[in-house]
């Protein structure tokens, strides 16, 4: 554990991230400043609850900040390349993250998750794995809890389970997981890396200080990417796919099969459990994968699995209003989530488009065209919204018929306004939501509300036993 005592640090971004950070610098007896460029509401009352506690506090400014600092800790979504940020870095200050910061006061072992989709879900499942075979875990991080805030109890866990992402990745320093899970890598996040090569790099971080006596646990195809990025995986590896049958772990129709030695055979039918789709069967094999190596017993891990509720927001059966189904993949934030959502979606009949699309956001750098074939097969129509949805038009509107919209109100209506009996009306945005809402847990529930008052003459509404999900 490193000495914070009486050492002077700066924390650039006060949302949930910093705010917990600063939670942990406080405790260990640190000399805490918190920066953030946003001068509104929330960031107010932030800065209010931490001058309380003798926090110097800045809001509305990203500009060079005068003082002496030991450490800078940064939180995942603040921009590397701010004047702050290059200031500090002039001036020779320690820039490390919120899950950094976490990690170098954890006293478990962790296994950690990243990838481009499936993440949440994944690590939803390992938890589920520890917590049924009587582990005790936290699952944090990217997925919503700061690790900051659940350092302190990690001297009475097992092991922690935690979600990472490209960015808090790009800002650790002797992040060392035990076990790492790499479940894909799709384009995302084109806003913020020059390169997909770039953004292959940040995700491989997650393998840069493992010893060979740790486990690496990779899709096959994002392997390939990471050796082409020229990544290294020091540690023991262990390789799964849906469409890779030369993985360690694979899938035969719908079983997840290993051949694994000690351990060959099939080892769940995707069938028995409340995920579908290939994407979901490769986090059921990322998980499994986690279980083996931390020796939980394959029958204890197949009753867990079986059993898992995946959460909402991942193309999550809202309502059934006249046949039309509504579903809610608001956490489809990019291109290749969104491929995963149509094809997930079975047609009514062969070769006839049923899928009413709902999509568009703030843009994050993406290149639509090359979802245009599947647009083409899937989708009867677009309903298109937010700042990137005249570039969604341009590279769908040869695929599709693609309309504008200004609300996602207005998108509904106009999409169940069209929709017929077996159609599914589809919010998978492709992007992220905070051109229009606070997060993509607000875009979904706005989604949800406009379906209901769809709804309100009475119409009658089925609601399901299990849902889908994307991750």
């Amino acid at each position: 554990m490193i000495t914070l005592q009486d050492k002077s640090v700066l924390v650039i971004g006060i949302g949930a991230s910093g705010m917990a950070a600063c939670r942990l610098l406080l405790k260990h007896g640190a000399c805490v400043t918190a920066v953030d460029s946003a001068d509104t509401a929330a960031t107010q009352a932030q800065a209010r609850e931490l001058r309380s506690q003798n926090v110097t506090v800045r809001i509305g400014s990203n500009a060079p900040i005068a003082g002496e600092f030991d450490q800078a800790v940064i939180s995942p979504g603040v921009p590397l390349d701010l004047p702050l940020v290059q200031d500090l870095r002039q001036r020779s200050v320690p820039i490390i993250g919120e899950l950094e910061l976490g990690y170098q006061h954890a006293r478990c072992l962790c296994v950690a998750v990243t990838g481009t989709n499936g993440k949440t879900t994944t690590t939803e499942l390992i938890e589920r794995l520890l917590t049924h075979t009587q582990r005790k875990t936290v699952a944090c991080g990217n997925i919503g809890l700061p690790l900051c805030d659940v350092a302190e109890q990690t001297k009475d866990l097992d092991i922690l389970t935690v979600e990472v992402s490209s960015f808090q990745l790009e800002t650790t320093q002797f992040f060392r997981p035990a076990v790492a899970v790499l479940l894909n890598i799709t384009p995302d996040h084109l806003d913020r890396y020059p390169t997909m090569a770039d953004y292959v790099r940040a995700k491989s971080r997650i393998f840069e200080n493992q010893q060979a006596f740790d486990w690496a646990i990779v899709q096959s195809e994002a392997l390939s990417q990471v050796r082409e990025a020229g990544a290294k995986i020091p540690s023991k590896l262990i390789t799964f796919s849906a469409r890779d049958s030369e993985a360690d772990i694979y899938l035969d129709r719908s079983l997840i099969i290993s051949r694994i030695e000690g351990w060959v055979g099939p080892l769940l039918d995707l069938e028995q459990c409340q995920l579908r789709g290939p994407h979901n069967a490769e986090n059921l094999m990322a998980a499994l994968a986690v279980g083996r190596v931390l020796r939980i017993p394959l029958a204890e891990m197949v009753d867990a699995l079986k059993s898992y509720v995946p959460a909402p927001h991942r193309c999550e059966l809202v309502a059934e209003i006249n046949g039309v189904k509504f579903i809610n993949d608001s956490k489809a934030t990019n291109v290749d989530a969104v491929r995963q959502a149509l094809l997930s979606i079975p047609p009514v009949e062969l070769g006839r488009p049923n899928i009413w699309l709902i999509a568009g956001g703030k843009d994050k750098g993406f290149d639509y065209h090359e979802l245009g074939p599947l647009v083409a097969q899937r989708v009867k129509g677009a309903f298109l919204i937010g700042e990137t949805r005249e570039r969604i038009r341009a590279a769908w509107g040869l695929f599709t018929t693609c309309t504008t919209a200004d609300s996602l109100l207005e998108a509904v209506q106009q999409a169940g306004a069209g929709a017929v009996s077996g159609d599914v009306v589809l919010l998978s945005p492709a992007c992220s939501s905070f051109d229009m809402f606070r997060n993509y847990q607000h875009r979904g529930e706005v989604f949800g509300e406009a379906v209901a008052k769809l709804n309100s003459g009475g119409a009658k509404e089925e609601m399901p036993v299990a849902l889908n999900s994307v991750g």
